[in-house]
């Protein structure tokens, strides 16, 4: 028969609860708390879906670790930018205000289902001198983002700048994306920005010829192409099917609904808050977003077989300056539009799908996503490291692609520190591959035929800040 000793139980009790308790207080961290989420709801927002017109997001990345690799210094940095989040263009506006006005025409006086807030709701673009300009209200103003912009990059970028030399920047001209420039600047120089930034403008216009941050091609896609691919899409004529139901003498048609939709992410650039992001579902969305998609791919990106010669010129110009290295400048800022980053993206290639994108259905899993590469205030930024021997890799000058804030392996060269590349194989393989921009599209002769303002720049600081009251003009532009 076995007995059982109470006394001892008891100390064999207290010395389990007393070695539990000791183990609680080295390893403090509750057993029901996890280490990481397991929900990832990037593909559920809304900022992924509305293309390249809405307030800025960071690119979904890899999973590659942004900061810079261990072992690395970042020696020379070369970046365009986007202009910051918007008011819409003249044009799109005044498609707004038809669309609106043929939805107020119904003289429905309660709104029900989805439009319910119509009774409350008001137009955010107080006149017409607002559109084409930047935004400054609100949690997504453009003129904000670009001013933490350059303070983020001032952080990681600073060692660059030796705090007394006068840094060029460069942007086209433009008046909203001259605004970005400015308050980056401001972001990234802090109050030395008034005497140690000096702010270039480049002409927008086509006699730049390659001395350019736009240069002008002829689409081989022809606009009325490029307009027909906005509403495809049957997810549109059910979105409009069932917004006409709930308000019964309302008849807009898919054209309309679209419209809406991008009225809505404009919004956003000015608004905390669009009530008519939530008009339409998740599905509608992801297939407005495609609609971007296909609008950058075959009219400004390598859809168009004009395009990809159009990024070639600034990246050649980025490849002489990586092979200068420091000695030719450490800081290349640069600012301009969407459509003159999409053609960079190209002619790079990276982010190609494997064929043409279908005009009949989605291509799930395509790399070419519009919200993940043009947002308002895209940016693209190229890194040359300067990398000690590893493992993995010898001693040497690496080029690394950050999309959005998210590391972008070249897909055909990867070998170096943080998914990095050589920079004499990333030379000679987009050497071999990047055409001829001035004669694909046809350049005068008479026209500058390189890009050169990189070396022949300003250094006075007369532009730094705006010169006199910015005029009503719609579209302003500079010189």
């Amino acid at each position: 028969m076995v007995r059982f000793d109470c006394a001892a139980a008891l100390l064999l009790c207290s010395a389990v609860s007393t070695s539990a308790l000791s183990h609680s207080a080295a390893n403090p961290r509750s057993y029901a708390e996890k280490q990481f989420s397991q929900s990832f709801e990037d593909g559920y927002s809304i900022l992924k879906h509305y293309g390249g017109n809405g307030p800025y997001s960071q690119r979904v990345s890899y999973g590659i670790e942004r900061d810079t690799p261990s072992g690395c210094a970042v020696d020379q940095v070369i970046s365009i930018q986007r202009h910051g989040e918007r008011y819409p263009s003249s044009g799109a506006g005044a498609t707004f205000e038809q669309t609106l006005a043929k939805v107020y025409s119904a003289n429905i006086t309660n709104w029900k289902g989805d439009l319910s807030f119509l009774d409350h709701w008001t137009y955010w673009v107080p006149n017409k001198c607002y559109y084409e300009a930047e935004t400054w209200t609100g949690p997504y103003a453009g003129l904000l983002t670009a001013f933490r912009r350059g303070a983020e990059y001032r952080d990681r970028y600073g060692h660059l700048w030796d705090g007394q030399s006068v840094v060029p920047i460069f942007t086209s001209g433009y008046e909203r994306v001259i605004e970005t420039a400015r308050k980056f600047g401001e972001g990234f120089f802090g109050y030395n920005y008034t005497h140690s930034a000096a702010l270039n403008i480049i002409s927008e216009d086509s006699s730049q010829g390659a001395d350019s941050l736009t240069p002008t091609c002829d689409n081989d896609n022809d606009q009325k192409t490029c307009n027909a691919l906005t509403n495809l899409l049957p997810q549109f004529y059910v979105a409009a099917e069932r917004i006409n139901s709930q308000n019964p003498g309302l008849n807009i048609n898919a054209s309309d609904v679209y419209n809406l939709m991008e009225m809505a992410a404009f919004e956003l650039n000015a608004r905390a808050f669009s009530d008519w992001i939530n008009v339409f579902t998740l599905d509608e969305w992801v297939s407005f977003g495609y609609t971007q998609d296909l609008y950058y791919y075959y009219c400004a990106g390598p859809g168009d077989k004009n395009m990809n010669a159009v990024g070639a010129v600034y990246v050649n110009a980025s490849l002489t300056l990586l092979n200068e290295g420091p000695s030719s400048g450490t800081i290349f800022f640069n600012f301009a539009h969407d459509t003159n980053i999409t053609p960079i993206i190209g002619a790079l290639g990276i982010l190609l799908p494997n064929e043409d994108l279908p005009l009949d259905h989605i291509p799930f899993g395509n790399p070419w996503s519009t919200g993940n590469i043009v947002p308002m205030q895209g940016h693209l930024t190229i890194e040359r490291l300067t990398c000690n021997k590893t493992a993995l890799s010898p001693k040497g000058t690496y080029v690394r692609l950050v999309l959005n804030e998210a590391v972008v392996p070249f897909n055909s060269c990867q070998s170096g520190p943080g998914y990095s590349c050589p920079l004499a194989n990333f030379t000679s393989t987009l050497k071999e591959r990047l055409p001829n921009y001035t004669k694909t599209c046809q350049v005068p002769s008479s026209y500058p035929q390189y890009l050169d303002f990189w070396w022949k720049y300003n250094t006075t600081t007369t532009l730094n800040y705006q010169n006199g009251p910015i005029g009503c003009a719609e579209g302003t532009t500079l010189s």
